[in-house]
């Protein structure tokens, strides 16, 4: 009996088929925006869903063609999509173009589409396909994809420890593919049935009100649209900046999972946020998405969410921005995350766990951090994170997703210490907390793909550079400020 084809095998097929549009100068990034358009229509047709594409656009039309004809036709498919049909449509086809110039390219991949095994697919899941196909593409350094994904075991262990429910408001303001947003509904799905125990209106606010969120970049925008959609989320994400007016609007949420951006605003740009008060003077994203998470959670609201270690360490607006969280949230947990997990970038991350208070006063009595990032081998290519990774994390994390859970502090030889609101005070509010031996410098010495080496002498410098940045803009906020008080003595 043949093996029955599995989804990895499909991906990789899809995935070779990139070679084929090599000769024709198409990155590895347009490539997965190309067949974005492409399996959507085909996917469309596999899931009795065309009914959502206007009339002589579907894949059966584009298949019969041949030639110039199929090209010409494709272009003009893609143009007209783009102002035709359902709203959601037109937002994956919106400024659509092809990167193909050679007919014969269109037709051997269609062809190659047309092949795939669609009856395992489907059975398998469209949505889990194209999840596998994001996540192959963001593995691929070269693409540069890897700024908006974030390792899929990370966000399954999120999502189990924060317990979304159904009818919550859950909201991702750095959407990037959906990954969190899908990882959510699929936790929720698994719970009830696959929605079929909930009663009717509950089931069209998990598929139209239930996701909430932002993303700035319009092809992760794209990609995203057409995850959900493949999973019966059917609207959810709209594209825009969350530190603009943009992510004021979004509702309030029970839950926030996010893989904010790193790095600073293009050109030193402040947020435009007429509610920000913490970090309106910063050009620091990651701050200013910190002060978007605490606004944007309703009272006794949960957020989970991945922040740089400059967050919790970072003098003048960082201390603020984490007394003033303390003070209106409980910001219980801090996962402390090992290096080389993150695709395009060596950075030294942590997730963040807190509460919203239901009063804005000392909310935080302590906070427990678990260290999986010494004394840990190196993570890259030949090492990937995997959901075991994370299983003693969970265990000692508990049931409660506010972090209310009877907790032991393993002392300073094990991983998870509990300190004090007081101990945090003692040490101006940083949260930048290490006790375990740092064997990040051995771990590294064996690594042996050039892609990890990379990877971890990019992660120095990028550390190197945030420093520095945040050097120069205090030195640039103590300016100004120096200027205003001469100009007020002036006056």
């Amino acid at each position: 009996m043949a093996e029955q084809t599995t989804t990895r095998d499909i991906v990789a097929k899809l995935w070779s088929l990139c070679h084929i549009l090599r000769d024709d100068g198409v990155t590895y990034n347009e490539y997965v925006t190309e067949l974005t358009f492409l399996l959507f229509l085909k996917m469309m047709a596999e899931t009795g869903r065309e009914d959502v594409l206007p009339n002589g656009y579907r894949w059966s039309e584009l298949t019969k063609r041949t030639g110039l004809e199929q090209l010409d036709y494709y272009k003009r498919l893609l143009l007209d999509l783009g102002t035709k049909g359902k709203a959601t449509v037109a937002a994956i086809f919106v400024d659509a173009q092809t990167t193909l110039r050679k007919p014969t390219n269109l037709k051997a991949i269609t062809d190659a589409i047309e092949k795939l095994d669609w009856f395992s697919a489907r059975e398998e899941g469209l949505g889990n396909l194209y999840e596998g196909l994001l996540e192959k593409n963001a593995a691929e350094k070269k693409s540069g994809a890897g700024q908006y994904f974030t390792p899929r075991p990370l966000i399954d262990c999120i999502v189990r420890l924060m317990k979304p429910q159904p009818g919550e408001i859950i909201q991702d303001p750095a959407a990037g593919t959906g990954g969190f947003l899908v990882a959510a509904d699929h936790y929720i799905k698994e719970k009830t049935d696959d929605l079929f125990k909930l009663p009717k209106e509950q089931i069209y606010f998990q598929k139209h009100n239930a996701y909430v969120g932002l993303e700035l970049v319009p092809d992760a925008h794209r990609l995203c649209l057409m995850n959900l959609m493949l999973h019966g989320i059917e609207e959810g994400v709209e594209s825009g900046d969350t530190l603009s007016p943009d992510g004021a609007s979004l509702p309030k949420a029970d839950l926030i999972l996010t893989n904010p951006p790193f790095g600073t605003k293009k050109g030193g740009g402040r947020p435009n946020r007429a509610d920000f008060s913490i970090t309106a003077d910063t050009s620091n994203k990651q701050l200013a998405f910190v002060e978007h998470i605490v606004r944007a959670l309703k009272a006794g609201g949960r957020a989970a969410f991945v922040i740089p270690d400059n967050v919790l360490f970072e003098d003048n607006t960082g201390r603020r921005l984490r007394t003033w969280m303390m003070e209106l949230c409980d910001v219980h947990t801090i996962l402390r995350l090992p290096t080389g997990i993150f695709y395009a970038q060596g950075v030294k991350t942590n997730v963040a766990f807190l509460t919203r208070g239901k009063t804005d006063k000392a909310n935080t009595k302590a906070v427990w951090i678990y260290d999986l990032r010494n004394q840990m081998e190196a993570f890259g290519k030949t090492r990937p994170l995997t959901v075991k990774d994370f299983a003693e994390f969970e265990k000692a994390f508990g049931d409660d997703p506010l972090g209310k859970a009877k907790r032991k502090d393993q002392g300073e030889e094990g991983r998870f210490r509990c300190f004090t609101r007081d101990e945090i005070k003692a040490r101006n509010d940083n949260l930048d907390i290490s006790w375990l031996r740092d064997t990040e410098a051995e771990a590294e010495e064996h690594l042996t793909e050039p892609e990890d080496i990379a990877a971890a002498i990019m992660g120095h410098l990028k550390a190197a550079l945030e420093e520095i940045e945040a050097v120069s803009e205090e030195l640039e906020t103590d300016e100004e400020a120096e200027a205003t008080e001469k100009e007020e003595v002036v006056a």
